[in-house]
Order: C-alpha cells, then structure tokens, then sequence
C-alpha cells in the first residue's frame, strides 16, 4: 500500500507545476472515499487538512506527505467524498491563501497502521473525532470555539461589517448552505449594521459554520462576517421575501417585502456602469462577484487572499436565483442536464423518482436521438441546485451519472402527433411530490444518498423477513434491518452499496405493500 500510494504521488509530482496539464494527463478516477490532495503548503496543520472534509462527512483517517506537498484524506462514505468534489471541482479550496487541489485516488480506502510519523495525524483525528461527539476542542480553535456544547442553539446570529457591496439573504443561503440545510434566513438592520438570524436543521451544522466562516470577508477586503450563536433555539417566519424566508414553507406570503437596502443605496447598485446585471429586480442590482464587465467602481470580479475562496459565489439575484460556480447554464435555472446515463435501463419515472428526492420533478425528457443524455425539470433553482450537488457523480445502473444545469429553461412537452415513445413526461400533478404540502417534516430529512434507506409507511401485517426479500428479489444485497422500536411503521435497510440503495429507491419507492400502504423509501443520515 505504502509503495503504490508513492507510486501515486510521483505519477502527480512531474506535472505537479501545471495544473492544465495535469488534467489531461490521467483520466479521473472513478469515485472513492480516498481522495489525494495535491499542493499542499508546508506549513500546514494536520487540523487544517482535515478541516477542508469536515463540512461533508466524518474524516477517518489522513496521510500527510509534506515533502511532495500532497496528503490523501480518506472519508467514512463513497458518498460524502462525492459531494466534497463536487463541491471543490468548480471552486478551489484555499489552504494558508494558497489553492489546493483535489481529485479521487486509486485506493479504495487508507492503511497506515504501519507507517512511521502517524502520531500527529491520529492525534488530530481523534480531536475532530472528540469535537465532533461534543468532549473536546478543536485543534488550533479558539477557547470555547471547538466545542458542540449540550443544548447548543442551531440559530446562528450573523453581523457584516465594512458592507461595501450588497449583501442578500440569498448570498447568506448560498454560502451558509454549504455546511448544512439552511431552514429559515431573517435579515434586518439594528445599530446601522446589516444582521441576520439563521437556522440549521442541526446545532452542528451551525457549529462548523461559526468555525470557517467567522472572521472571513465575502467579497475582497470588505462585508467581514462576524459571527455568534444566538440565544434563540427556533425562529418564527411570517413572510417570504428579500428579507425573511422560511425555506420549509413555500407557502408564506410576502408581505410588504421593500428592498433589504435603502433606496438611495440599491439606486446607486442599479446604476448603468455599475454592475451589469442580467436581471431588473426590485432592486435592481444583483451581488457584486461574477460581473467582471462592470466599470466605474471597483467591482472584485475574482476572489484573493482574505476573501470566501472555497465559498466564491458567481452570480446571484435578488430574486432568489443562484448558481453553482462553473456551471454552465443559467443562473436561476431550474432544469438540469444529465448525462452519462444508462440508456438501456434509464425510463423518465427513474428520473423522476430519484431527483424527486430532492424537490418536486415537474418534467423530464430522455433525449430522443441521444438516450444518455436526458433533461430534468425541478419546480425551483434552490430544488434544482440540491438534486445536482446530491446526484452529480454518483453511480447508477454501472455509470457515473453527472448533473448541470441546463440551458434550457423548460422542458418543452411533444408536439400532438409528435412521435417520442414516451420519453417525454409531465410529472406536475402527480401525487408522488414530497414537498407539496408546506411545512412539511421533508424539509428536514435530505441526506446524500447512501446505503442505508429509511422506509416508512409499513402496515402492521408487513415482517422483517418480507421486506428484505422485497429488497432482495429487486437485486439487493441486505445487509442489516431494523424497525424503529417506538413507531413499527418505520424501518431502516443497510444495502451493499450506495448505488444499490440508489437502484432500490427507484424501484420500490410507492411499492404496494397492501391494506392500502403504498412503501415511502428516502436516504438515511444514520448507519444499522
């Protein structure tokens, strides 16, 4: 093991230089939850590598190779080094203000048990490990900052100073979401300073949130977030807008929603000259990164030292619309591009049951000539960005499916007559939608995919040994079940991988169980 992870390391240290180059030197490897980070500053923490994993999942084991300014970082999930490169990929992470690179390695999983100078890296790993079960604090935090304490608030209470530019309650979903599921934003101004209230789902979301982000400036040497936990465990939303958003209730109304800025201000944002925007909001301005055409003000069109490098948002209306930087299809779009599926087994209600996961799937179309490639309709942006940070990279029927947001801005229904066998459906009305009804529990319980399922809805008649042979007759391995003991209307299934729970969840999703009970399959966070 140690020899083939040199081995690794050398093939990367003779174009180490050059990044373009490196790209088209080796093809990518398929995901793992190994993954080699390549130029490393020297004087880097063993805390510091381990910090760039935690926001995604447990870290549970690190090999530093200084010398040739690498590290391999290995994940406790397939699943969760899935989303952190997808979420690196078109973001660079910044370690000491220097930019690292990162890319799945050829080992499945890390040995280091017989390597020499792993005390520190075992240290460090047992500290998170420690902070995370809430006894003991962070590596290299401050005092009372590492630490999860008992009955600590999800609610974080978040001030920016020096606010040059517009800040929106969608640039503080954007960059807040990615340390966890953002449920409710209030923004207001008290004592000239624009603050806002925001709750997680969890108060460990919330806690690794302060850790990276407090301190940090959004835009180059300006907004500085300035970040505390608040007193209050829950907030109460009445209206969504530019202001307000409880993003579990889509049925609020607006209100009065004015502008977050003063007129004066959002006029002077709205001016031509300024910023271009693609957008005439209420406002009419959008945040100020991703414009580098604007003229008459210095406008950061690129993000340096001291500003929210891993975090850099692209462009983001006041309207609610964002995008995922890199991506290359509209900003607000709510209809991605998938590629590289299996055209032999995909079918347009696979689709629309898996991306239904993670928001109402209103139609989707598999491309006619070309069967690998299909379009996905969500009912908003925010659903749409989630199915693709979710879904992109992961395997389904034996390939590696990616998800982008489309050009397109609808899927556009066949024409009468049209011929399309079927691969063209409007799924607008069906009864399947899981975020239909406002305020409900599903807000709350996205996950990753994984290779535990929760099920629900099982009727009294239904045993153990039924439901592991449903799951084994559609091609599963079961590797442990359990009933939830307070409520035998749920239960959780270990499968033998994540794409097999994937392929499950297609499958059996409203399977009918009888007396009536149709079978509700979703991801678990938790493990048998």
């Amino acid at each position: 093991v140690v020899s083939s992870i040199i081995a690794e390391c050398i093939h990367f240290q003779s174009n180490g230089n050059d990044n373009k180059k490196f790209k088209g030197d080796r093809p990518p490897c398929s995901p793992s939850r190994v993954l080699h980070l390549r130029k490393i500053p020297s004087d880097v923490t063993e805390a510091e590598v381990i910090s760039l994993g935690l926001p995604f999942g447990k870290v549970t084991n690190l090999l530093m190779l200084k010398g040739k300014s690498q590290a391999f970082l290995e994940m406790a999930s397939e699943e969760a080094a899935v989303t952190m490169v997808n979420y690196y990929t078109p973001v660079t992470p910044h370690l000491r203000s220097q930019p690292v690179f990162i890319q799945y390695s050829n080992h499945r999983e890390l040995k280091t048990d017989n390597l020499p100078n792993q005390a520190r890296a075992q240290a460090a790993l047992q500290a998170v490990g420690a902070a995370q079960s809430g006894s003991l604090a962070l590596p290299g935090a401050p005092p009372n900052e590492g630490t999860v304490l008992p009955g600590q608030s999800p609610v974080l209470r978040i001030i920016i100073e020096n606010l040059f530019y517009p800040v929106t309650l969608d640039v503080l979903h954007q960059i807040f979401s990615k340390f966890g599921t953002v449920l409710k934003i209030i923004t207001f101004t008290k004592n000239n300073q624009f603050q806002a209230l925001l709750q997680y789902a969890d108060p460990l979301n919330a806690h690794y949130a302060k850790m990276a982000l407090d301190g940090q400036n959004i835009y180059n040497a300006c907004c500085t977030l300035r970040i505390d936990f608040s007193k209050l465990t829950s907030l109460n939303v009445k209206y969504n807008n530019d202001k307000s958003r409880d993003f579990t209730r889509l049925d609020l109304p607006t209100g009065d929603g004015q502008p977050s800025l003063e007129p004066p201000m959002a006029a002077a944002f709205g001016a031509p000259g300024i910023i271009s925007s693609p957008y005439a909001g209420a406002a009419g301005f959008a945040p100020a990164i991703g414009f580098p055409q604007a003229t008459g003000l210095s406008v950061p069109a690129g993000l340096g030292p001291g500003a929210l490098g891993p975090l850099a948002i692209t462009s983001s209306a006041v309207t609610g619309r964002m995008a995922i930087p890199g991506a290359g299809g509209m900003p607000g779009n709510s209809v991605l591009l998938v590629t590289n599926l299996n055209p032999d087994l995909i079918t347009p209600h696979g689709l629309f049951i898996l991306f239904g996961v993670y928001g109402d799937v209103h139609r989707v179309k598999i491309m006619f000539n070309k069967k690998e490639n299909a379009l996905v309709q969500m009912a908003d942006a925010n659903q749409a960005q989630l199915a693709m940070n979710h879904l992109s990279g992961q395997r389904l029927y034996g390939k590696v499916l990616r998800a982008t947001l489309s050009k397109h801005q609808a899927v556009q229904l066949p024409r009468e007559g049209q011929e399309d066998q079927g691969l063209t459906k409007d799924f607008s009305n069906s009864p399947l939608h899981r975020f239909k009804k406002p305020g409900s529990k599903n807000f709350q319980n996205i996950f990753p995919p994984s290779a535990t399922l929760h099920l629900s809805n099982i009727p009294p008649s239904v045993t153990v040994d039924d439901l592991k042979n449903l799951f084994t007759e559609a091609g599963c391995s079961v590797k442990a079940f359990k009933f939830f003991q307070k409520d035998r209307k749920m239960a959780l299934i270990q499968l033998g991988s994540v794409e097999e729970a994937i392929q499950a969840l297609i499958e059996l999703h409203n399977h009918d169980l009888g007396e009536n009970h149709h079978l509700r399959v979703s991801f678990s966070k938790s493990t048998i």
